[in-house]
């Protein structure tokens, strides 16, 4: 699932991209990497905090920044490719550094030591979070690094992009699509038997996408970010990396724990919530961007 995202990344173009417009980038990072993460948090203690492992699930969703489906999201809504792309390839080395970090931090130390839910059994080894991410983010971030700079140094870029990436891009909808069912098949019953349950998990995802887009749209338009560049930070904030959160879910706690059943519902959320999202960008695009330029 993770590989060919990565290496669709375009590293060498990352520095160009994000440096033509240092306000926005400050303003993904710190969408991103601090009020996206506690703000999900946020969220799923006020409405899981009767679920310990549905609030877990929730929070490793909120804490995986997307370097996937976002590029997605963004070329529907006509964002800025290569602004898009640069905050996808920061994000992916990031979650790199940070990921298993903050797993630790926010789980671990926050919701385990600090008492604020109880019942939450949330000591999670730092190190055994590391290897994880190590493991389904470590690995195949390598792999589409070294994938970029051998195959654009040897075959071309164009060859790359045009042959290579269309050749290995349908892995990770198929790989997802296998995880989620395996997943259904192991949570299938939890479904059928707690439909309330996947209603109130997809609470705090919905109101996360909707605040967190909006919010950074917005922002986003008052700092000066056109149209194009203001659409994909705002999708860049509001998306997730479910992939890498189902499978840190199914290593930490099992495939058929209420940790996993809790990311699995991740995807079936976003997509609705983000194709919804497209649409409201694009009717607001003339209105809001031409008000401000005849005003």
């Amino acid at each position: 699932m993770m590989y060919p995202p990565l290496a669709k990344v375009r590293y060498e173009e990352m520095g160009k991209s994000l440096g033509a417009n240092r306000k926005l980038l400050v303003l993904s990072l710190v969408q991103n990497w601090l009020v996206g993460p506690v703000l999900m948090t946020a969220l799923a203690v006020v409405f899981l905090h009767a679920y310990p492992g549905y609030l877990i699930g929730v929070v490793l969703v909120g804490l995986a920044r997307c370097i996937a489906m976002v590029v997605v999201w963004n070329d529907l809504a006509g964002g800025h490719r290569e602004f898009g792309v640069g905050l996808v390839a920061l994000n992916a080395i990031f979650q790199v550094l940070f990921y298993a970090f903050y797993i630790w931090l926010f789980i671990t130390v926050f919701l385990g030591s600090t008492g604020l839910v109880p019942g939450v059994q949330a000591s999670v080894s730092f190190w055994d979070s590391a290897l994880t991410v190590l493991i389904y983010l470590g690995i195949p971030f390598l792999a589409g690094l070294l994938s970029r700079l051998v195959l654009v140094r040897t075959k071309g870029k164009e060859w790359y992009d045009t042959v290579f990436v269309p050749r290995i891009s349908p892995l990770t909808l198929i790989f997802l699509l296998f995880t989620i069912v395996v997943m259904f098949s192991l949570q299938g019953r939890n479904f059928l038997d707690r439909p309330l349950d996947v209603l109130l998990v997809a609470l705090p995802l919905v109101v996360y996408f909707v605040v967190i887009w909006l919010s950074t749209l917005f922002i986003a338009r008052a700092l000066g970010g056109s149209y194009e560049e203001s659409t994909a930070a705002a999708f860049s904030a509001a998306s997730n990396d479910f992939e890498l959160a189902i499978a840190v879910a199914i290593a930490l706690w099992g495939a058929a724990s209420p940790q996993a059943f809790a990311a699995v519902i991740g995807p079936l959320i976003e997509v609705p919530v983000m194709i919804l999202l497209v649409k409201v960008g694009l009717s607001w695009k003339n209105k809001l961007w031409t008000t401000r330029s005849n005003a």
